[in-house]
């Protein structure tokens, strides 16, 4: 049995070396370096090129080495029978939570607006608010949606939470489907969205939904958070949205085009605070230690954790 790494855009041997350390008696092989192909039962890969996958014809499962699956689904060869496990491991949400934290306090502290006070040596000690003067939309409940949306409520926050179907999270109020979008946006003063990338969440962050924001917290406009993926975000809308007032800030760690093409007025405007995909990197350690353990789940005839619906997209 020999397993496959394909990852045309990220450091294989890292990801050799880490699997080696968990498992090292494991048959691993590097894409496009595959040896026997028939040997092959097990693959990893993020944006794997076309036609690598279904051309493995002993290939029982295959993992997503990042927190989506949306880089898998989009191999329009990718088998069709081949069962996908996406990643849901502690690192990784962990990760994410404190991607969020991190900048939901950046922007409720007016840590931007200390950091240009600095560099001109202004001393200006203006009024802060308290974490409850702020209401925190999440979009997309699973396991990081979750996770996040507990800790700002343990910080104060007014914390609610919007997805596909319902979901009950103590001290979280929770909304579900397209009826109880508009009330969610109604009452959130920062937008966060951990939602995955599917054909029902492209562009939902535009112009529109922007407007239906809240307009009653401290900042008198809302902030936008993107941390799930660059597809749900019209730059356009959002430029346009910061320049007239009716966004006040904006996070964003995903773009549509990556890396973002050095042109885009994203990476100038003064209200936007913008991070090149980093909100929940993959520890190759962390992750190979968990593909191991569910390879040898499945193994052992026990059924795969955290499988992947192709008709939802994730």
């Amino acid at each position: 049995m020999a397993f496959l790494f394909v990852l045309p855009t990220w450091p294989a041997d890292v990801w050799r070396a880490a699997m080696a350390k968990v498992a090292p008696d494991l048959d691993v092989r590097i894409w496009p370096d595959m040896g026997r192909v028939e040997d092959i039962e097990y693959a990893a890969a993020w944006l794997p090129p076309a036609n690598v996958l279904k051309n493995l014809p002993n290939l029982k499962v295959i993992y997503s080495l990042g927190a989506g699956v949306d880089a898998i689904l989009r191999d329009p060869t990718l088998p069709e029978n081949i069962p996908i496990v996406r990643v849901n491991d502690d690192d990784l949400t962990k990760r994410m939570t404190e991607y969020v934290v991190l900048h939901v306090l950046l922007h409720h502290r007016q840590q931007r607006r200390i950091d240009a006070n600095q560099k001109a040596r202004i001393w200006d000690s203006f009024p802060t608010h308290a974490a409850s003067a702020l209401s925190v939309g999440i979009m997309g409940l699973g396991v990081m949606g979750q996770d996040s949306a507990l800790r700002l409520r343990d910080l104060g926050f007014h914390v609610a939470g919007w997805s596909r179907s319902r979901k009950a999270i103590e001290g979280v109020e929770c909304f579900a489907g397209a009826g109880e979008f508009d009330q969610f946006l109604a009452r959130t003063d920062v937008l966060v969205s951990l939602l995955p990338a599917t054909k029902d969440t492209d562009g939902i962050i535009n112009r529109e939904t922007i407007r239906k924001l809240s307009r009653k917290g401290p900042f008198g406009a809302p902030i936008v958070i993107n941390a799930g993926r660059g597809r749900q975000q019209v730059d356009a809308d959002i430029l346009t949205c910061l320049d007239n007032g009716e966004l006040y800030a904006a996070t964003l760690d995903v773009f549509a085009v990556e890396p973002l093409p050095a042109d885009s007025a994203l990476w100038a405007h003064p209200r936007v605070t913008l991070t090149p995909h980093v909100a929940a990197d993959s520890d190759p350690e962390v992750i190979c230690a968990y593909v191991h353990a569910q390879i040898k789940r499945h193994q052992a005839g026990q059924p795969l954790a955290n499988l992947v619906d192709r008709a939802r997209g994730y």
